[in-house]
């Protein structure tokens, strides 16, 4: 099992969540972040409003999957997001030592889904 979290532009989560449901992945949790890469300093326009360099906002993907979804997920996260330019985001896989379904306290790869 891993943990498999994006860092994404904001304008592209759509095209990713498109591309991972190809893939048959649909459990996803997404939150509003901020936060800065190499672009630091750079301030960029976004949906018409300037934001600071420093930080910006960002899209946090995290994804629980069973170890053969890891490249699927991997490859739909790059073909959605990718644009070729600095800021399009990174990609973590971690090990995910346990999962348990509250529900029904289901654990390991059954209580991914």
């Amino acid at each position: 099992m891993k943990l498999v979290i994006a860092i994404i532009q904001p304008h592209k989560l759509e095209e990713v969540k498109e591309e991972l449901y190809r893939q048959e992945i649909n459990l996803i949790t997404v939150t509003e972040v901020l936060g800065h890469g190499r672009q630091k300093g750079i301030t960029e326009v976004y949906r018409g409003h300037k934001e600071a360099g420093n930080l910006l906002r960002k899209i946090r993907l995290e994804i629980a999957v069973n170890d053969n979804f890891v490249e699927p997920t991997i490859k739909a996260i790059t073909k959605g997001a990718k644009t070729g330019e600095t800021g399009d985001g990174k990609i973590f896989v971690l090990a995910l030592e346990q999962c348990i379904r509250i529900r029904t306290e289901e654990r390991g790869s059954v209580a991914i889904g």
